[in-house]
C-alpha cells in the first residue's frame, strides 16, 4: 500500500471521494493539518523564525502520521458484534481525532505568532495556515463528537476546537 505522505494530492482526493470507507473524515482533517502547518513553516522559514520551523515541521509530519493511522483506526468499529466491542472500537478510533484536533490548535497559535512577526508578503500564508488549521480542529472535534457524544476525549477535542477557533479570531482582529 502506498503511504499517503508518498501519494500524489489528485490521487488522495480520488481515494477520499471513491465508496471506500477509507480515507475518510479522520485522514482529511489530518491532512488540513500537514498542509496548514507546512504554510506556517513557509511562513516562519520566510521570516527567519528558526524555532517556529522546527516546531511546526515536527507537527507537519506528525499530522501526516496521523494521517495514516487514521486509515486503519474505524476498521475495528466496523467489525465489532456486541455493543461492548463497539463502544471500545470507537474509544479507540477516537484517539487519533483527538490528537488531530490538538496538533491542528498548537498549529493554529504558532501561526499566529509566525503571522505577527511576517512581512506583508508573508503574512497571508500564515493565516492561511492559521485558518486551515481552525477547519482540521473543528472537523475531528465533530468526529469524536459523533463517535462518542460525551467524555473526556470529547473535552479535550473541544478545548483545542477553541484554542484553533480562538487563534483565527485573533487573526482576523
Amino acid at each position: 500500500m502506498t503511504t499517503l505522505g508518498n501519494q500524489s494530492v489528485e490521487r488522495f482526493l480520488e481515494a477520499v471521494a471513491s465508496d471506500a470507507p477509507a480515507p475518510g473524515g479522520g485522514s482529511s482533517a489530518a491532512v488540513a493539518a500537514a498542509l496548514a502547518a507546512a504554510l506556517v513553516e513557509m511562513s516562519a522559514r520566510l521570516a527567519g523564525r528558526a524555532d517556529g520551523v522546527s516546531t511546526v515541521g515536527e507537527l507537519r509530519r506528525r499530522a501526516l502520521k496521523l494521517a495514516e493511522e487514521e486509515l486503519t483506526s474505524y476498521a475495528p468499529v466496523l467489525a465489532a458484534r456486541t455493543d461492548e466491542e463497539h463502544s471500545a472500537a470507537l474509544a479507540a478510533a477516537s484517539e487519533a481525532p483527538v490528537r488531530v484536533a490538538e496538533l491542528a490548535a498548537d498549529v493554529a497559535e504558532l501561526g499566529l505568532d509566525v503571522a505577527a512577526s511576517s512581512s506583508p508578503a508573508v503574512r497571508g500564508d500564515a493565516l492561511t495556515g492559521v485558518a486551515l488549521a481552525e477547519a482540521a480542529a473543528a472537523a475531528a472535534a465533530r468526529l469524536v463528537e459523533i463517535n462518542l457524544g460525551s467524555g473526556p476525549l470529547l473535552k479535550r477535542a473541544r478545548q483545542a476546537e477553541q484554542r484553533a477557533a480562538r487563534a483565527r479570531s485573533s487573526a482576523a482582529a
